[in-house]
């Protein structure tokens, strides 16, 4: 199966934050926000595969919201860390640019699909 450019921009992102929380000295607290923003990451990518494998359209919508929520909470670890002297804002401004991308893509993916579940009702 092709992966979709925006499967594919997810998971690309998730692993980009992998590699730089790697690189992060991680007292006990700063660990804590890179954990979650880690999960809140890696979940963009899990929710849009999810969504590949929706009952419904509906279950499908509800699965690109999710990641759509997880990609707005992930900008804010990313402003935490930051904010905290854990990431450089240079590197803040392309993940958050990454970030942005991914976000238009599921606005416009969620916007079109509930235009042809619309469409066929």
């Amino acid at each position: 199966m092709k992966e979709s450019d925006l499967r594919t921009k997810a998971k690309d992102f998730a692993l980009r934050i992998f590699k730089i929380c790697d690189e992060v000295d991680a007292t006990k607290w700063r660990a804590v926000l890179i954990n979650q923003m880690v999960r809140s990451a890696t979940s963009i990518g899990a929710n849009i595969h999810e969504a590949n494998y929706a009952s419904s359209r509906a279950d499908f919508i509800n699965k690109l919201n999710i990641a759509l929520k997880e990609c707005s909470e992930t900008e804010y670890w990313i402003e935490m860390l930051v904010g905290a002297n854990t990431i450089s804002e240079q590197v803040a401004k392309e993940l958050l640019q990454e970030s942005g991308t991914i976000r238009r893509m599921l606005v416009k993916s969620i916007t079109t699909a509930k235009q042809n579940n619309v469409e066929q009702k």
